[in-house]
């Protein structure tokens, strides 16, 4: 009997053991598989959102006005990570991958591909923010979130308090204005929108090479979410729309212009400020009220030039 109590009590503790190391590894199991932009938001919490048209990946942080940001190609979210802390301060700041990139939804296409326009995607920004209890905010958007930022203020000017668009042009006015400088510099613009498969398999192919190392804190990620093949056939359908569907839609908001307070910021040196010199007087012509500048660093502005790019999002919401 007391060898009995003895084997009860020596199997009791291992299962309790291996039920307590079982319990460990799960935690760290769970550890291991957060994504990157978990530690580089610290203080914000991340969510699938649901919209009416893809479930969009976000995640949220600080107090205050709402302030959505929209990344560009091929990104994420992640592209904001070294000022999304400091307009947390200020601001309640939600960050989205924009569909079809980094952990959000990959829908079809759709017809004209309109699944990937950009009054599709703005729709989803609007939505994302209702769902955090914002009917108006402020956007920031960099290259494509550029672009669905512009079209978002179009057709939802109620929602967009300020906006603030990063080293872009109007798609409407590149695409009928071509030049042999832009096609050189924005190559990607004529490959990705050629039908499937034909980029998408060039592409992952070789998507370290056309991926490039980027920088260790950010690279890593871009070259995760790319690698999954859906990804980089959603990155060609959102310029496939842009050089079909999106054109229908500027056509026919010519007359239209953006009437909430636009900041331009870009890259002096880079390709946009090097073809566009007058910047600001082609914005003119899309938006009511409109100021910017040319700042140093390159292309993603939030990446290479951050105190600057954050200290005139900063004053342009303020004023």
């Amino acid at each position: 009997m007391q060898k009995q109590k003895i084997n009860r009590r020596s199997l009791l503790t291992k299962s309790l053991t291996k039920a307590a190391g079982a319990a460990v590894l799960g935690v760290q199991v769970a550890r291991a598989q957060q994504p990157a932009w978990a530690s580089l938001f610290p203080g914000f919490v991340s969510e699938q959102v649901k919209t009416s048209g893809a479930t969009i990946n976000a995640v949220k942080g600080g107090r205050g006005p709402g302030l959505l940001l929209m990344h560009g190609a091929p990104q994420s979210l992640v592209s904001w990570h070294k000022i999304a802390q400091q307009l947390a301060k200020d601001y309640t700041v939600v960050a989205i991958d924009l569909r079809g990139y980094g952990d959000s939804s990959k829908p079809e296409g759709g017809a004209n591909h309109v699944n990937y326009s950009k009054r599709a995607m703005a729709l989803d920004g609007v939505e994302v923010m209702r769902h955090y209890g914002f009917e108006q905010f402020f956007v920031v958007g960099h290259d494509r979130g550029g672009r669905v930022a512009h079209r978002m203020a179009l057709d939802h000017p109620e929602k967009v308090q300020k906006a603030v668009v990063i080293d872009i042009v109007p798609t409407h006015k590149l695409y009928h204005n071509v030049t042999r400088q832009f096609a050189e510099q924005y190559y990607h613009w004529f490959f990705l929108t050629r039908p499937a498969p034909f980029p998408e398999t060039l592409i992952s192919n070789s998507i370290e090479f056309y991926m490039g190392k980027g920088t260790p804190d950010t690279g890593p990620e871009y070259l995760r979410c790319f690698k999954n093949p859906a990804t980089v056939h959603a990155m060609c359908e959102d310029y496939r729309a842009a050089a079909s569907i999106d054109l229908e839609h500027d056509d026919a908001d010519l007359t239209k212009k953006v009437q909430c307070p636009l900041l331009v910021l870009w890259a002096a040196n880079g390709a946009m400020g090097q073809q566009y010199p007058n910047l600001l007087d082609v914005w003119r012509e899309r938006a009511a009220n409109v100021s910017g500048k040319g700042l140093p660093g390159g292309h993603s502005l939030q990446e290479t030039t951050p105190d600057e790019t954050l200290a005139e999002i900063l004053k342009h919401f303020r004023a």
